[in-house]
């Protein structure tokens, strides 16, 4: 088998220990890149008998980062690898995946990703972890982008230059904008990939995940804002819009009438119908309220970009468990 497979990990624990397990006897062909454990993954990745990279703290950890240094560690000691599984160090790999992206792929020439479905391993634990598993339920067929869980074909890895390893988010879809670009396209299957344990647990620890969504939409729009595709520019919108733009807008009209107050109640308004949306789609009216107040979190990530690029310095990452 030409394939192998890149897990990337930082304090993980018992979720590292169940993606150990998923992979047994799978591939020979295992990278496990470490961003600053301090728990026992380096040690349970070694005994599972995989090749462990350490990232030195020299610089900031990114997801984008542990996944090149992943890909390089492999290839370097597996030189013949075709396809290359990226996967993240709480998630467990299904049992026919690997087969089922690989025939794909071979079969399918111009396709540079081939990814299925990532599931929620406790969808009905919290609210949260029921929205996870939602957003990962990507229609079947061709996409704009991927997660971080995907399959894809080493010579369209190397013909993108791999991920940007200073994006702290949003490093699976900037990369699948250049492949892309390059004339690859990107596929979801209709096929169990894995098996996700998002852990969240907390309000907080949402708010911080938006904030972050909202800090990715910013800066890979802006990084390739005179593409004609145009990535993300609408969520960026969206955010800028609702969390920011009309209640600045709203308070300061105000304060020359009060009438303009009255622009608050777009957001009941709005409320209705995003619940409304999400009742004819099966899904709790709960969705609606938070996809409106997550506007706020990323309107806050927004804004983190760009005071960053005000102050000329890098972000950093923007942790939620």
């Amino acid at each position: 088998m030409t394939i192998g497979i890149v897990i990337i990990g930082r304090n993980e624990g018992e979720r590292f220990r169940n993606c150990i397990k998923s992979l047994q006897g799978v591939s020979d062909r295992v990278v496990y890149v470490d961003s600053g454990s301090t728990d026992d993954s380096v040690n349970w990745a070694k005994d599972a008998g995989f090749q462990v990279e350490i990232l030195p703290a020299d610089r900031p950890f990114t997801a984008a980062r542990a996944r090149n240094a992943g890909y390089r560690r492999l290839v370097q000691q597996f030189p013949d690898t075709v396809f290359i599984q990226f996967m993240d160090g709480d998630c467990q790999l299904d049992a026919g995946w690997l087969k089922a992206g690989l025939d794909y792929l071979e079969n399918h020439p111009d396709v540079a990703v081939a990814f299925g479905r990532r599931r929620e391993q406790f969808p009905d634990a919290t609210i949260y972890n029921a929205m996870c598993d939602l957003e990962w339920n990507t229609p079947i067929g061709e996409r704009q982008e991927c997660g971080g869980d995907c399959l894809i074909r080493r010579s369209a890895f190397d013909e993108a230059g791999g991920y940007r390893d200073d994006l702290i988010a949003g490093e699976e879809p900037e990369m699948c904008l250049r492949l892309r670009e390059k004339g690859w396209r990107i596929w979801r299957l209709d096929a169990e990939m894995t098996l996700h344990d998002a852990d969240l647990q907390r309000f907080s620890q949402w708010w911080k995940r938006s904030v972050r969504a909202g800090h990715a939409f910013a800066e890979v729009s802006w990084r390739h804002r005179n593409s004609p595709k145009r990535i993300w520019q609408r969520n960026v919108f969206r955010a800028v819009l609702w969390g920011g733009a009309l209640p600045s807008v709203t308070v300061v009209a105000g304060m020359i009438h009060p009438a303009f107050l009255l622009l608050f109640l777009l957001y009941p308004l709005q409320l209705v119908r995003l619940m409304l949306r999400s009742i004819r789609a099966g899904r709790p009216a709960a969705i609606g309220f938070y996809e409106l107040i997550g506007k706020f979190a990323e309107f806050q990530g927004v804004l983190k970009h760009y005071w960053n690029r005000f102050l000329m310095r890098n972000s950093k990452i923007i942790e939620y468990k």
